[in-house]
């Protein structure tokens, strides 16, 4: 059975935050909210932690994982990033944004897109995936939660610990109203090529990349 975190959504429990990144640090896979809906997240190099991932949204090999990065200078270690992707990337971050790019060796082969090796990543503005990031010092490695056959993404913390009791090691809920996370995915585009690819329309505005 997956553990259930309480979490205060303006000030998160350094106690609660501590416990949930030992869970990860140590192969766990946990649900936590974001600006842009639930993820799905786990230590970078977790393998078994990918495959579960894939078995629960039943993901093939081409699927974008991302990473959610603490911070621009965080991300730049992930990712190649030209001048003009630079100023793109860091003019929506933080932000409901992912952004697939071209990634460096820091980035497990395992996460990469098999034919063009590349990856998700975002900064998220949400308080509490923000502490957990800084209490990690690494990113996490994440999926958007919608589930088969779900035509939306799961957005509340007490319905994920209902539906995946058995396939995750914990839920990380905010307690209060204003803690919920967004209700929109974030917004996809792909910057690996020579122009920008709106792979995804979600909560993030589009007019810049168009």
């Amino acid at each position: 059975m997956a553990r259930y975190y309480d979490v205060h959504p303006e000030n998160p429990q350094p106690r609660v935050i501590g416990q949930v990144a030992d869970l990860i640090r140590g192969g766990g896979l946990v649900a936590y909210p974001t600006d842009s809906c639930y993820a799905l997240g786990i230590q970078l190099g977790n393998r078994d932690g990918l495959d579960r991932i894939r078995e629960i949204r039943h993901l093939d090999d081409r699927h974008h994982f991302t990473l959610v990065c603490r911070d621009f200078a965080q991300l730049g270690q992930f990712v190649q990033i030209n001048n003009a992707v630079f100023r793109l990337v860091k003019a929506t971050t933080p932000g409901s944004y992912t952004f697939i790019l071209p990634a460096t060796k820091e980035v497990p082969r395992r996460m990469l897109h098999p034919k063009k090796r590349t990856v998700g990543v975002r900064v998220p503005r949400h308080t509490v995936t923000q502490a957990l990031l800084a209490e990690l010092g690494e990113p996490l490695v994440s999926s958007t939660l919608v589930l088969p056959g779900d035509d939306e993404p799961m957005t509340q913390g007490w319905e994920i610990k209902e539906r995946l009791d058995h396939q995750l090691d914990a839920v990380l809920d905010a307690v209060l109203d204003a803690g919920d996370c967004g209700r929109e995915p974030t917004t996809v585009i792909d910057l690996s090529g020579p122009e920008p690819e709106i792979l995804r329309r979600g909560a993030g505005d589009v007019s810049r990349f168009e």
